[in-house]
């Protein structure tokens, strides 16, 4: 055992004394124009923002979708559908894109003049939907629009809470997608 344990030690110290100088002779060797990325560095945050911002809100879900399901390249054919890029700058914005996840900003919209007195009232469409739930004993009413927020339902309840259920349910209509007819239902279930 003792004849083995002497070539043993002699044969590891030769490997680490190999190991370090393939690391030395590595570090020293000038670097080659070939060695270099021909890409520019980017950093792949900003990479998947960009990304991000190219594509719309439903090829934003269907992307992320692909690839919550390990489907890269079905990610990769969107991104240059959607996009129009090449195949290589496709697969390095899915891949930042899978690396550094982007939530969905929508573009911000071009504003345009008004051109008359109704536009400059018209409701403001927020990037949510708000859900207005109200009920009485076994009737349950609920509105859904983008053009409420809790500032503008509580004026709605309180017009209605005051006896103004007319003014309410023409507000209730005026930011909402509902008839006057299912705006005044809704209304009398909050008056008390």
């Amino acid at each position: 055992m003792e004849a083995l344990l002497v070539p043993l030690l002699i044969l590891v110290l030769v490997g680490v004394v190999v190991v370090l100088a393939a690391r030395a002779i590595a570090r020293h060797r000038p670097r080659r124009p070939q060695d270099e990325d021909p890409r520019p560095t980017r950093n792949s945050a900003e990479l998947a923002r960009s990304a991000a911002a190219r594509l719309d809100q439903e090829q934003h879900r269907r992307l992320y979708a692909l690839i919550a399901q390990g489907q890269a390249m079905g990610a990769i054919k969107l991104y240059l559908e959607a996009t129009g890029e090449g195949l290589r700058a496709s697969r390095d914005a899915v891949g930042a894109l899978a690396a550094h996840p982007q939530a969905y900003l929508p573009r911000p919209a071009p504003e345009q003049p008004a051109h008359d007195e109704e536009d400059e009232h018209a409701p403001q469409r927020f990037p949510y939907r708000y859900r207005a739930i109200a009920s009485k004993g076994d009737v349950t009413r609920e509105v859904s629009s983008n053009m409420l927020n809790d500032e503008i339902y509580g004026r709605i309840r309180t017009l209605a809470r005051s006896g103004d259920a007319e003014g309410a349910a023409a507000a209730l209509t005026r930011h909402s997608d509902i008839s006057l007819k299912q705006a005044r239902e809704f209304i009398a279930l909050l008056e008390d």
